[in-house]
Formats: structure tokens, C-alpha cells, sequence
């Protein structure tokens, strides 16, 4: 327990320092700021599960990056819930009682009551913004046993928590983000969560995971303004107020090279700029900079980004955190100078705004070219085509101009399944906030028999099974079709794999020829008997000629790349004198025809020995 307080409290320390910057990272000026409540898991079962104490990792990068003015507070709960610093702007005062929260942060307690804490923190006096909750858990409720008999308690406090509080904060506007500490935690309760408040969710288990997590979702409940991070380099153009750079750290410390060509680094920091190092990340505050194509030496993983402070700001669209398989995603951006809308002819010159989709590594899954429309720029995104977590990316470039805003978002199924063995049946349920009874049609295919989903409530299906052998995984494809608005839009479903823990799959059986198996799902291949004999009715010489030439057009692929600086300079020499050029050109037809006809040789040859009958 010192060893851990002591962890803590170095962790403290750098997050003092951090705070300091917050100041410097504000996001770019919105009419109003939402209010974050972070909610700290201090349960006995999180001393098991976050050994590494992610979680004060987590405050120290969260706090950094709240921007300056916004107004914040902190829970913690364990079996009881406390409020040790209520929200509050971000200011001096508040960082001071920020510092004093180190033995809070180890004050374990033996249960796990999840719903009372989202309830205490939701529920806390509102100051008429927007609240994000930060949920950090293991995500397992464990309620006292004087509450009543276990695990009955936990199971109907889980129940409440999900069918009852959760869509009451989402009908007050209550976002709640969660990330999860262990691989053993309900993840199910934290996607859940998030989901239906329009949140984000994340299960980590390494820092570098949560750092990309927590970088999300202050992108999610700050969005701000990036230039974009190419080849390591950046342009920063005329006129912006300072730049931020977080990067996540590398084998080497970063070096930031100026316009100019000088270098900086964080003992020798530009004049003016704040430069903070940290184990995992580096936080750099330049204000005023030099204009001009700044580069990036050393450490700078994944999800390092550059935001920028300008009068000049790009604007989204309000995009969901959830997107879904088929369903194509509407785009529209503008830019604001000082808080008013841009009107077209004051946009920069030579603009071109792109949308993209990218997956977890930052590869474009699908972009579009947005149409200028006056002062906006619209258009739509194709359906995503896989599911997972994925950014949404505006970007505009102009001369001497780059911008881009990202917004991480899930992409899930429209339609949620699970196997209810004990009913034989599968259950669907619409997570797609439009689909129900009425709109959607389901299916299923199993083992090439067509199953009707039936609608069992507004917005639930059940597929009734045949008897199956229990001892055989078997999977059941699932489709669909949605029609919204006049447009039909095909479902696309992941497979549903019935009894997955059973050693024995339907297509890895080994049955022999007693088990007859068409697969439809795959192309039907003719079947050919092989020749009774290998004799070629043309002499051996002429067959070896005749398997040189075939071969011919493959070695001369080949080798090509050896043969072509040999040959480029004597055919050039050849092409600038005339003889030498009719000379060549009779060569080649000549060439030509020999193996026009030791083709046609021997497709006649393949054709004699090779005839047989057609087979079903």
C-alpha cells in the first residue's frame, strides 16, 4: 500500500504541472463548454484489476487537456460514492484541491456499487450545459451482502442501471463515456452504456491503450481545430495564436525544427512555449509561432496530433458517436471567424474539404470530395464496412492554408443478436435508434433453410431453431432490410456462431464421402479426370521447342529487369540510324511470327491429347 501511495502521489505531482497547462489547451471558442464528471472506480476489485493504476495515468492526462474556464468535478466510489472535488471551473483553486485528492485515490473499499455513483454524479446540481460522465471501472457490480442475497442484488442493480437510469440521462442529454480496466470487466454493461447515451467505450489494458482512449474522448467532448500531422511535418499559416502539440512518446525524445531551421527540444524549448515530458507523452505550448512547415525529429507515435488556436475555425456538423453497418453517414462543414459564420467570399482561396472514415490504424476505409453549397460544404460518406472504433475526418486545404477537425465514433451492427439456447431461439434486438416492427424485415439462413425473424415487441425479433446437435458449433447467417424515408437499406449482420464452445465446427468435420456438403456460397469447379497418358504426338525435339516457347512469355517477365539496361542503349542506337531501324523491325516481325506458330502448335497439341468428357 506505501509503494502504491508513493505511485500516486508522483503522479500527483506531474498532473500539478499539468494542470498549469490547461490553461494553454483550450479548445477552439465555443458559446458554451460542456461540464465533465469523472468517476473513479476505488473498489477492492480494481487493486486487482488495474495493478498498474491506469486510472491515475488517466486523471493526469484528462485534467491536462481540459480546456481553460471549463468546469469540472470528481467522484470516486467503491461502496459508498464521494464527491472530493465538486464541479468547478478550472482554475488555480481548483488545482490546488486537485493536488490533495492522493490519498483518495487509494482509499480502496471492498464492494462496487456502479449504479449509485452514475446516479451521484449525473444527478449533481446542473449549471445549464451539456454533462459528459467519464466512467472508469472494472465494470463488475459486487453490492454488499446486507443489501440482500447475492447475486440477486447485483444482477438487479445491473438491470437498473441499464433499462432505467441509463435512458433517463439519455432523454436529459447525459453523455456517458466508460473505460473498462480489465478483460474480466462487464464489458457488455460499459458498450452498453455508452451506446444509448451517445458516449464512447474502451477496454484497456496498457497505457498506451488508455491514452488513445482518453485522447478520444476529449476530442469527443472538446473538439478543436488540428493542422494535419504529414511525414512529421506541419504548416502552420499566417496570423494563428499558438499551437499544441501532445505526442505520444517513442525510443527517442521529440525534437521540434522550425521554419527557420532551428531545433528545440524540451531543455531548450522556443521562447515562450511550455514543454512538458512525461513517461508516455510530451505536451508542447507554442504561442505565436514562426509561419511556415514546422518538422517533427523522434518520438511521435500513433494519435499524436497538433491543435491549433486560430480566429479561424472549421465546424462539424453535430455526427453521432455511434454510426452503423449500411446505413451511408450525411456530412456538412463551415468555417466561423471569431464566433460568425464565414460567408463564401471570404473563404480562403483554392478550398477543398474532403470527409473521410478511418479505421483504428488511421487507413481510410471510404472519403468523399464535400460539394460547396454558398458558404457549407456538403455531401455523404458510404456506409462504413467494418465495425470497431473509427474516425470521422473533415479536412480543408487551401493555399497556405490546412485544417482538419476528427471525431472518434463506434461503428456497430444495426441490429444486435444472441443464442438463447435454453428457448431455441435467437433473439435480435435493433440498435439502430429508427429501426423497429414496422420498418425492418429479418432472416435468417441455416444450413441452406430459410428462418423468419418474428417481431416479439417493437424492436425485438425471435428466430425459432430447429433441434440441432449441441455437440456441433454451426453458423447462422443473419440479413435484413430497412426501409427509411423511401430508401431501402440492406442490413448487413454479423454471423451468429450457435454453441461456439464446443470443439467441433460444421465446416471443419471430416465426415468422408457418407457427409455430402453443397456450399452455395462458393463457386462450383468443373472436374476433370486426368489423362490416362502423357505421350505428345509430335517428336520429343519438337515437344521441348515447343515448352520452351510456351514458357517463354514468363522467363521474359522475369528477366526483363535484367535484360533492359543491356538492351535500352543499343536499341536507341539502333532507332537513330534508318538501316539499323529496318533491320531491327525485320528481326522482330520475323521473331513474331516463329512464335505465332509455335503457338498455334501447340494449342493443337493441348487439344489432342486433352479431349475428354463433360462431367457434372
Amino acid at each position: 500500500m506505501g509503494r502504491e501511495r508513493n505511485t500516486i502521489w508522483r503522479w500527483l505531482a506531474g498532473l500539478a504541472g499539468c494542470l498549469v497547462m490547461a490553461g494553454h489547451l483550450s479548445a477552439a471558442e465555443v458559446a458554451e463548454r460542456p461540464e465533465v464528471r469523472v468517476i473513479f472506480d476505488v473498489s477492492g476489485s480494481m487493486r486487482h484489476n488495474d495493478p498498474d493504476q491506469l486510472a491515475g495515468k488517466a486523471l493526469e492526462l484528462l485534467v491536462a487537456m481540459v480546456p481553460n474556464g471549463a468546469t469540472a468535478g470528481i467522484w470516486t466510489f467503491g461502496e459508498r460514492v464521494a464527491s472530493p472535488l465538486p464541479p468547478a471551473p478550472v482554475n488555480p483553486e481548483w488545482r490546488d484541491r486537485a493536488r490533495a485528492l492522493a490519498p483518495r485515490l487509494v482509499d480502496y473499499e471492498q464492494y462496487t456499487d456502479i449504479e449509485s455513483a452514475v446516479y451521484h454524479a449525473a444527478m449533481a446540481e446542473p449549471n445549464g450545459v451539456p454533462i459528459h460522465l467519464v466512467l472508469l471501472t472494472d465494470g463488475m457490480i459486487d453490492l454488499p451482502p446486507w443489501r440482500g442475497s447475492k447475486p440477486a442484488i447485483d444482477a438487479s442493480s445491473r438491470e437498473a442501471l441499464l433499462d432505467e437510469l441509463g435512458p433517463r440521462l439519455a432523454d436529459e442529454g447525459v453523455v456517458i463515456h466508460a473505460i473498462a480496466f480489465s478483460d474480466e470487466a462487464d464489458l457488455d454493461l460499459v458498450e452498453r452504456l455508452a451506446q444509448m447515451t451517445g458516449g464512447l467505450s474502451a477496454s484497456v489494458a496498457a497505457p498506451d491503450a488508455l491514452m488513445g482512449a482518453f485522447v478520444d474522448i476529449v476530442d469527443r467532448i472538446y473538439p478543436s481545430d488540428r493542422v494535419p500531422l504529414t511525414d512529421r511535418g506541419f504548416l502552420v499559416e499566417p496570423g494563428l495564436r499558438g499551437f499544441t502539440a501532445l505526442l505520444f512518446r517513442g525510443e527517442e525524445p521529440a525534437t521540434l525544427v522550425a521554419p527557420d531551421g532551428r531545433r528545440y527540444t524540451a531543455e531548450d524549448p522556443p521562447e515562450g512555449a511550455e514543454w512538458r515530458s512525461e513517461p508516455h507523452y510530451e505536451l508542447i505550448q507554442v504561442p505565436d509561432p514562426q509561419a511556415g512547415q514546422w518538422r517533427l525529429e523522434g518520438g511521435a507515435g500513433p494519435n499524436s496530433r497538433i491543435t491549433v488556436e486560430s480566429p479561424l475555425n472549421l465546424q462539424m456538423s453535430g455526427v453521432s458517436s455511434t454510426l452503423y453497418l449500411g446505413f451511408g453517414v450525411p456530412v456538412e462543414a463551415w468555417f466561423v471567424r471569431e464566433g460568425e459564420e464565414v460567408e463564401a467570399d471570404a473563404l480562403p482561396a483554392h478550398l477543398r474539404l474532403t470527409a473521410e472514415l478511418r479505421d483504428e490504424s488511421g487507413s481510410a476505409q471510404s472519403a468523399v470530395v464535400l460539394e460547396q453549397q454558398e458558404a457549407r460544404f456538403v455531401g455523404r460518406l458510404p456506409a462504413p464496412a467494418l465495425a470497431g472504433k473509427a474516425q470521422l475526418a473533415v479536412r480543408a486545404e487551401g493555399q497556405g492554408f490546412r485544417r482538419q477537425r476528427v471525431q472518434p465514433v463506434n461503428v456497430l451492427p444495426a441490429v444486435a443478436a444472441r443464442h438463447d439456447e435454453a428457448s431455441r431461439r435467437v433473439l435480435l434486438n435493433a440498435e439502430h435508434p429508427l429501426l423497429d416492427r414496422h420498418n425492418t424485415r429479418l432472416y435468417g439462413q441455416l444450413q441452406g433453410a430459410h428462418l423468419a425473424a418474428e417481431p416479439t415487441s417493437e424492436r425485438r425479433w425471435s428466430i425459432a431453431l430447429p433441434e440441432l446437435d449441441t455437440a456441433l458449433s454451426v453458423p447462422l447467417v443473419l440479413r435484413g432490410e430497412a426501409t427509411l424515408d423511401g430508401e431501402t437499406h440492406e442490413l448487413q449482420l454479423p454471423r451468429l456462431v450457435l454453441f461456439p464452445s464446443v470443439a467441433t465446427a460444421i465446416d471443419q468435420v471430416d465426415a468422408g464421402p457418407a457427409l455430402d456438403v453443397v456450399r452455395f456460397h462458393e463457386e462450383l469447379t468443373p472436374v476433370r479426370e486426368p489423362r490416362a497418358t502423357s505421350e505428345s504426338p509430335l517428336p520429343q525435339p519438337l515437344e521441348q521447342a515447343v515448352r520452351s516457347i510456351q514458357q517463354l512469355p514468363r522467363v521474359a517477365q522475369e528477366r526483363w529487369r535484367e535484360w533492359q539496361p543491356v538492351l535500352t542503349r543499343p536499341l536507341e542506337e539502333a532507332m537513330g540510324d534508318r538501316r539499323g531501324a529496318g533491320a531491327l523491325l525485320a528481326g522482330g516481325l520475323l521473331l513474331l511470327l516463329v512464335l505465332l506458330v509455335a503457338w498455334r502448335m501447340a494449342i493443337r497439341h493441348r487439344h489432342a491429347g486433352s479431349r475428354e468428357e463433360p462431367h457434372v
